[in-house]
């Protein structure tokens, strides 16, 4: 897609998650920042690049996005599962579950894909998530 379009930002947000799960964060948050730089209305790119910092370690970063978020919630919508991936990443569990607890109260459209997304993946051993996947309405 990038040779058709080098300035794609979904070819760039699509890249960098590929990159991120499959654990080459320095080529993920590369291909993130540019998402970003060619879409700063797409808080998902941030939430994303958040969540690559997180999993490569640097935390200081990531505690940037979530503020990031935050504060851009107050502006405008932004759903909370995108903060709750970056804690996820972080291994933060707690702040993790309440963050998709408050995505599930507003009846977040992510919600769906709950058991499907990679960036939740260290979550789906503890208990809280396999109920939360129960309430959302989803197969066990």
């Amino acid at each position: 897609m990038l040779e058709i379009d080098p300035n794609s930002a979904s070819a760039y947000s699509a890249l960098g998650l590929a990159y991120d799960l499959k654990g080459e964060f320095p080529k993920a948050i590369a291909a993130l920042q540019k998402a970003r730089q060619l879409d700063a209305d797409a808080f998902w790119n941030l939430s994303a690049l958040g969540h690559a910092y997180a999993a490569s370690g640097n935390s200081a970063e990531a505690r940037k996005a979530i503020e990031e978020l935050r504060e851009l919630s107050r502006q405008r919508f932004v759903s909370p599962d995108n903060i709750a991936v970056i804690y996820a990443g972080l291994g933060d569990k707690d702040q993790a579950f309440a963050y998709l607890e408050k995505a599930y109260e507003i009846r977040s459209d992510s919600m769906v894909l709950l058991k499907v997304d990679p960036m939740l993946d260290s979550l789906r051993a503890d208990p809280r998530f396999a109920d939360l996947v129960q309430r959302v309405g989803l197969p066990q």
